[in-house]
């Protein structure tokens, strides 16, 4: 029994300074920057508590846009061109994050979202339906900017109920609970919004169970939601589908003020 317990205290000094470890880099292991790159776009600068966010944009005349937030190691504007054909009637805005593509600032959660809440104001100035879309870390920003604003519509790509529940998921044996800073708790914000919403699901989705993806669309009012599951998409080669664009194209159009547009 005496050798034993040093062998527990042990154990448990290791349990311990994992969870320190896994506390103080958390957001290191959540976000992962993009360096700035060249995208053949118009850039719009929005000033957000004291950061200068950088927006890649395809202004257009009328009065729908787009605004994307896209996933924690997306270079945005890699979309520009797929999102220009699939979305003609729309403006579109796609955010660098604070510390991406050469916005300034380190991301966090309530940084992100405060950043979102700028973006979509000035772009709401200048075209009155917006829609939101965001892919998977973007589809947490997404919901709590639907929470706050009026957008026109919510589009939300392999999605997750809450980063809690996520980071539970993969690392059972963690008091996540304790440990976790930033939530992105969508499920506890569906309540609180009232736009349609499209969620597309990758069916071989192998970072972010489908099970999470649907515990979210769960949470919406019933019938709020259309849910497309895109057969043999994974969570990064989604983009290889073309029924990806088609589906949010598809949903752009049936919430168009001009059916026909």
């Amino acid at each position: 029994m005496r050798n034993f317990l040093p062998f527990v205290g042990a154990v448990a000094v290791a349990y311990l300074a994992l969870c320190a470890w896994v506390f103080a880099t958390q957001r290191s292991q959540i976000y992962f920057p993009t360096p700035p790159v060249s995208h053949r776009a118009a850039v719009t600068w929005i000033d957000s508590q004291g950061e200068r966010i950088k927006v890649w944009s395809v202004p257009r005349d009328g009065s729908q846009a787009l605004l994307y937030f896209g996933g924690n190691a997306e270079d945005v504007g890699a979309n520009l061109a797929g999102f220009a054909a699939a979305f003609p009637s729309h403006s579109l805005f796609l955010v660098n994050y604070r510390g991406y593509g050469g916005s300034s600032g380190r991301p966090r959660e309530d940084a992100l979202i405060a950043d979102a809440l700028a973006v979509f104001d000035h772009v709401h100035a200048i075209h009155p339906e917006v829609t939101a879309m965001g892919r998977s870390l973007g589809s947490g920003v997404a919901v709590q900017l639907a929470s706050a604003r009026p957008v026109h519509g919510l589009v939300l790509v392999t999605p997750f109920d809450s980063m809690l529940n996520l980071a539970e998921e993969y690392f059972r044996w963690l008091p996540m609970r304790l440990l976790l800073r930033d939530r992105y708790d969508s499920q506890r914000h569906a309540q609180e919004i009232s736009a349609p919403v499209l969620i597309v699901i990758a069916a071989e989705d192998e970072i972010v169970p489908t099970r999470r993806s649907r515990a979210l669309a769960e949470a919406f009012r019933p019938g709020q939601v259309s849910v497309v599951v895109i057969d043999g998409a994974g969570h990064n080669s989604l983009d290889l589908a073309p029924d990806y664009l088609r589906a949010v194209a598809a949903f752009l159009r049936t919430h168009s003020p001009d059916p026909l547009t």
